[in-house]
This record gives C-alpha cells, structure tokens and sequence, in this order.
C-alpha cells in the first residue's frame, strides 16, 4: 500500500475503547483484567472481522495482560456491536465513534480508552495507562490519498484544501460528538502522513505475524 498511493495528509486520529456487556463482572480495568485471567478462552471477544481495527485492538490487549481469549469475528462492527448490546458476547474493543453512544446510553460498559489522553466526548473513562496498563495503547486514524503518481500540485491543492476543512467549525464539532478531533495541521502534511503510515506497519506487522491471522 505504501507504493500504491500518494498520501495527501491525515484527517482525524481516532480512539479506541474497551468495552463490554453491560453485566459484565468487573467495574474498571482492573477487574476486568482479573476476570480475564482467570476465564481465560472461556470469554468471548467480539470483532468487527479478521484485520479489523477491533480485532487488532483485541490482539494487543492479549498481549498486553498475556493471557489468551476466545475471538468471535463478525461481517462488520454492527452485528459484533448488537450482538454485545444483547449480551450474547463478553468484550469488544473499537472505536469511540462506533462505541460513544452506546456507552453513554449504558448499553454496553465502557473500561478504558486506549490513547495517551481521555476523550472529551467520555471524561469519566480512564486511560489504559491510567488504569495500569500503558503498554495497551492504540488508535485508528484516517487519512486522504490519491492513485500513485498523482502531480505534485494536484496533491498540494487537495492538501491546502484538507488543512481549510480541519479548522471548520461544523466538521470539529461533528468529530467532537464522535469522540475524536481533527490532527493538528503540523500532522496533516503530505511527508509526516507518508512516516506515520510507515511507523504504524512496523508496529503492527510483528504482532500481526505472531498471530498467524490475515485478512483475505
């Protein structure tokens, strides 16, 4: 992919977050954790499908309290989040535009939101790191690419166009009530969208590799 595209810059940089059924047996991270252990593949953890963002998510999160679970991959986030609502599953980790609503309406429970800082959208849920688990740290962003070989000025036009959009007022308070927030315009550029990409494969191809599992 790196040399399939040009990169016009990043958009939004979006947070996950751990969530379970709304009767699950643990109240924080902690908990959580605890029950995990001792369940073990007992548990079931929902995904959106094989190399999706959640099922990624999931992967890191086992490695993070090194202990393995039971993966239940679905054709999509919605039929693996109805299927949590209805509490016919135990765990799931995706993103907060995906999980924000239902988490505020009490459907499902919410642990931990898995970046650096809590999201303004959900104050009152911790980081990973601040619940004691600071190797357990992602995020999924979104970007803007154009074919390979694209002309350079095509793709300065199409970028001083992103950099006008990310300060737009309705587009920030839409990404607000997501739970995200558009990358500062320093992030949005061509080059530093290129690096991040490539830093993100090298972070994810070894676990990827360990775990024997790849999309179709």
């Amino acid at each position: 992919p790196i040399n399939g595209f040009e990169t016009v810059g990043l958009v939004t940089e979006v947070p996950m977050t751990l969530v379970a059924r709304r009767n699950f047996p643990a109240t924080n991270l902690q908990e959580l954790v605890a029950v995990a252990r001792r369940e073990r593949d007992r548990l079931n953890y929902a995904n959106a499908g094989v190399g999706a963002a959640s099922h990624l998510c999931g992967l890191l999160f086992q490695k993070a309290i090194d202990t393995p679970f039971t993966t239940v991959p679905y054709r999509g986030t919605g039929p693996a989040m109805n299927d949590l609502v209805a509490g016919t599953v135990d765990l799931m980790c995706d993103q907060t535009t995906n999980t924000t609503e239902h988490i505020r309406a009490g459907t499902i429970r919410g642990f931990a939101v898995t970046t650096r800082e809590r999201v303004a959208s959900l104050p009152d849920l911790p980081t990973a790191a601040e619940a004691g688990l600071p190797a357990f740290e992602v995020s999924v962003w979104h970007g803007l690419y154009t074919p390979r070989n694209t002309p350079a000025p095509i793709v300065e036009r199409l970028n001083r166009a992103l950099l006008v959009a990310l300060r737009d007022e309705n587009l920030n308070r839409r990404f607000a009530d997501l739970g995200t927030a558009p990358v500062a315009a320093a992030r949005a550029t061509p080059q530093l969208h290129r690096s991040f990409w490539q830093e993100d494969i090298a972070k994810w191809r070894p676990l990827i590799q360990a775990a024997g599992q790849f999309a179709d």
